[in-house]
C-alpha cells in the first residue's frame, strides 16, 4: 500500500474518534459506544458501551479482534454549512473536511462542536452555524 493510500486510511479513522462507533469483532461479537482511540493495528478504545454488560465502562478491543469499525451518527456535512457560510463570505470560506474545520476569513475556526472567534464576522458565522444546527436536527 502507498504511504499516501496509508495516510488518507488513518486520517479517514482517526476521522472516527469521538464518533458513535459499531465494532464487530472476529468472533461475530458487536459492541457500540464511542470511539476514543484508535492505532495503527486497529486495536481501538470505546467509551459510553452498549452491549458489552452493566459493569462496563470503557473497553479496549485489540485490532487482531476488529473485524468491522462502523461509523453509526451521521457524518458531519462541512460542505453544506461551508456553502452556507460562502454566501455571506464570498471567497473567504475554506472547507477542510479532512480536519474537520471551516475556516472563514482565515481568522474564524468553525467545526461540528461550534464557532471559535470574536467580532463581527464571527457573531455572523456563529448565527448562520446555530441556524444550520438547528435545520439539520429536524
Amino acid at each position: 500500500m502507498s504511504s499516501i493510500t496509508f495516510r488518507r486510511f488513518g486520517d479517514e479513522l482517526n476521522s472516527f474518534v469521538g464518533k458513535s462507533v459499531s465494532v464487530v469483532t472476529a468472533d461475530g461479537k458487536e459492541y457500540a459506544g464511542t470511539l476514543t482511540g484508535v492505532d495503527e493495528d486497529l486495536s481501538v478504545i470505546l467509551d459510553h458501551l452498549s452491549g458489552a454488560g452493566d459493569n462496563v465502562f470503557k473497553m479496549a478491543i485489540n485490532g487482531s479482534n476488529v473485524r468491522e469499525i462502523r461509523l453509526t451518527a451521521k457524518p458531519y456535512d462541512f460542505k453544506a454549512l461551508g456553502e452556507r457560510l460562502n454566501r455571506s463570505f464570498p471567497g473567504l470560506v475554506q472547507v477542510r473536511e479532512d480536519i474537520g474545520v471551516i475556516i472563514v476569513m482565515d481568522k474564524i475556526k468553525v467545526t461540528d462542536k461550534g464557532v471559535e472567534g470574536t467580532g463581527l464576522a464571527a457573531d455572523k458565522a456563529r448565527t448562520i452555524y446555530d441556524e444550520y444546527v438547528r435545520e439539520n436536527k429536524k
